[in-house]
């Protein structure tokens, strides 16, 4: 089948393609045995299901041509985001049989995961194969990480960042038809043809979703979908010929190296296996098979190779070889150990880089700092440091620099490569940090407002918080995330609202929180630093101190270069020696707006009142909760979130659970009234929210009781 081609970009905007290499005598024979080994696998697990059913697994059966074609591309400096079907192009970038095997098992060994995801989900850094992040199952959610990497390239590219044996890089992400639909693959092709960048979408049509066509869950296919977004280079093949797929796939790979700009092949497969082991293709596919299997693309690469002059000795060998490979590795496999129990909790996060407080907090001389101030600086400070680090969200480009002015000047300053703007795309701005990370950019992202991250949760989840378990360490997404939360009078319903709980249900992630300018300064560089994802929750009430009663969120500004560790919480009202003795204080454990809240209540309990500062909510200091409780026996868990399942509630059972012999009355908590949304009339606003007068009226119960 010949290529067809759609170029919707002007002509000066690229170089022309040259022409389609063809397979020499070599990759042919090289491609025919590999396709054997890939059928030989799918056979195998089907006629041994009882052991390789154990766990979930998808086969590349149908589709083995177009896989092997994409793969015989690659350079060990691409990079690359398979999906599950794709074990025909891992075994193309040289994997062994045996290797899937160890995944499909969930064997210690295994070198992906270690035994702890799915078969041909891989993530491998290896001398001599293209670079493989760990993506999700999430249908379609590697679209937005792929396009980061493709991002991430560009932009080092454009600071002469790459090392020097990277020649012109491509990404492939390799995708379903059926996956085109999502949404976020829509914000990964928008922003790879607005910035044109270096990725190859191959998308392997074989016309079913799970047992749902193509005509049920499409009004067109990909080829056609694509002709929506000006600038994408279309190609099209058989993607059951492996010479045609060869040749579409050196056209593109050509194309994005030459241009740096993004194509997307759509190529179809039949589909000869299951969707997954889990769903058995006799149970929906009927007459459908037999259509299928007339496509399979094996017989037809044996009968093109007999027409090229191969004999059938040559082949029959060839294909002798890799089934005997494949039942070998299998055996070894089969005996292959079990991971050790003990280490289920390895990998959670990669080690820190900040590990204790250094720099100068309060230098002689220095004026104070509002909270914004203190993040500008320190955002300005580190694109000054570090070339790799980049910034980028909505509105925090061009000439505003974001909607509270956090990053006035900053585009000016470093240009726009560095410092930009992007689509109202929460799942891109977050997702793509996991790309930026493989490659080796850094990316500090924000969003806008706290209320509008959950378009970019099931990237967070799926793709920064799960990376560095599921990869066995070798793959942590160094991401830092900026996010306005929180009330300050008559915001309303959208741009009020607090969200802690939520993410603290993401393992994975760490949540950071200061209140005051010099922790943001401490806090905000040692989050950059990270290896880890972290999301700073930054209160918009008081970047500028204007609410009453905070004015000492503005600090004096701490020295360029101060850092405070992550899960180190701060005293930041002791209460005094005499009433502690008399058995008469107690502690607030509280965070954000609430420091300022019991800082104005306690006013009028002079002594009485401790007030430790979390700073950081993921990881926890509960060595500091701990021994407040125990100090006092009175506490008092604030939030400015709704109480009901709360992060604070939360905190309160444990410090119940594990001081309770310390503890002379019920841990008590405070937080919003218990109501969807923040209301836009400021009256109302106050009825919902904690207050001082509220933190008191508890604070006097607590001490009473």
């Amino acid at each position: 089948m010949q290529a067809s081609t759609d170029l919707e970009t002007p002509e000066a905007d690229f170089a022309p393609v040259a022409a389609p290499t063809q397979p020499d005598r070599a990759t042919l024979l090289r491609a025919y045995r590999l396709m054997h080994t890939s059928a030989e696998m799918a056979r195998l697990y089907e006629e041994n299901k009882a052991v390789t059913a154990k766990y979930v697994h998808a086969s590349a059966r149908g589709h083995e041509a177009i896989q092997l074609a994409a793969a015989f591309q690659l350079r060990e400096t691409d990079y690359c985001a398979p999906y599950y079907r794709d074990d025909a192009f891992l075994l193309g970038l040289g994997l062994q049989p045996y290797e899937l095997m160890l995944q499909l098992m969930a064997k210690r060994d295994d070198p992906f995961s270690g035994g702890r995801t799915y078969y041909s989900h891989p993530s491998l850094r290896r001398a001599g194969v293209p670079v493989i992040p760990h993506q999700s199952s999430a249908t379609g959610m590697q679209a937005i990480p792929a396009t980061g990497m493709a991002h991430g390239i560009k932009y080092l590219e454009s600071q002469n960042q790459l090392p020097s044996a990277a020649q012109q890089p491509v990404v492939v992400c390799s995708i379903g038809d059926g996956a085109m639909t999502e949404g976020e693959v829509s914000e990964a092709l928008q922003m790879a043809v607005l910035h044109q960048l270096p990725v190859i979408y191959l998308v392997q049509d074989n016309e079913w979703g799970i047992s749902a066509t193509g005509r049920e869950m499409r009004a067109m296919d990909a080829y056609e979908f694509a002709a929506g977004f000006k600038g994408l280079h279309r190609l099209q093949c058989d993607g059951a010929d492996f010479v045609d797929s060869y040749t579409t796939m050196a056209a593109a790979t050509q194309y994005v190296r030459s241009t740096r700009g993004p194509v997307l092949v759509h190529a179809k497969c039949p589909l000869l296996g299951h969707h997954t082991s889990g769903v058995r293709r006799e149970w929906y596919r009927g007459d459908n098979l037999a259509e299928h299997t007339l496509n399979d693309p094996l017989p037809r690469f044996h009968q093109q190779l007999i027409t090229e002059g191969f004999d059938e000795g040559e082949l029959g060998y060839a294909a002798a070889a890799a089934r005997t490979t494949v039942l070998e590795d299998y055996q070894r496999a089969l005996a292959a150990p079990n991971p050790d129990p003990a280490t289920f909790a390895d990998h959670e996060f990669a080690p820190p880089a900040v590990t204790q407080e250094t720099g100068q907090r309060s230098p002689a001389g220095a004026d104070k700092a509002l909270m914004v101030d203190a993040a500008l600086h320190t955002v300005d400070d580190i694109l000054r440091e570090f070339p790799e680090a980049l910034f980028y969200g909505q509105d925090v480009g061009g000439e505003l620099g974001g909607v509270f002015r956090e990053a006035a000047l900053l585009a000016k300053k470093y240009g726009d490569a560095r410092v930009f703007n992007t689509p109202i795309q929460e799942a891109y701005i977050v997702g793509s940090t996991a790309g930026m990370s493989a490659v080796g950019a850094k990316a500090i992202v924000e969003i806008q407002f706290a209320d509008y991250i959950w378009p970019a949760l099931n990237q967070l989840v799926e793709e920064l918080s799960k990376s560095c378990y599921l990869s066995n360490g070798k793959f942590p997404v160094q991401s830092l995330i900026r996010v306005p939360i929180g009330a300050y009078g008559g915001g309303g319903p959208y741009h009020s609202g607090s969200i802690e709980s939520t993410l603290l249900t993401i393992r994975g992630i760490k949540v950071v929180y200061p209140s005051n300018a010099a922790d943001m300064k401490g806090l905000l560089r040692a989050a950059f630093l990270d290896p880890n994802p972290v999301v700073m929750l930054e209160h918009k009430g008081l970047y500028w101190s204007k609410v009453p009663g905070t004015e000492d969120a503005k600090t004096t500004e701490p020295e360029t270069g101060y850092v405070i560790p992550l899960g180190k919480a701060n005293v930041v009202q002791e209460a005094s020696a005499e009433k502690l003795a008399q058995g008469d204080t107690c502690a607030v454990i509280t965070y954000g707006m609430g420091v300022y809240w019991t800082k104005t209540a306690s006013k009028q309990l002079p002594g009485q009142v401790e007030i430790l500062d979390l700073r950081t909510l993921n990881p926890l200091d509960w060595e500091a909760v701990e021994a407040a409780a125990k100090r006092h026996g009175k506490v008092l868990v604030l939030t400015e979130e709704p109480l009901m399942n709360s992060f604070a509630e939360s905190l309160a059972g444990r410090i119940q659970r594990h001081c309770f012999q310390q503890l002379d009355a019920p841990v008590f908590t405070l937080g919003a009234a218990n109501l969807p949304a923040i209301a836009l009339n400021v009256e109302l606003e106050k009825q919902m929210l904690p207050s001082a007068d509220k933190v008191l009226a508890a604070l006097q119960e607590l001490l009473a009781y």
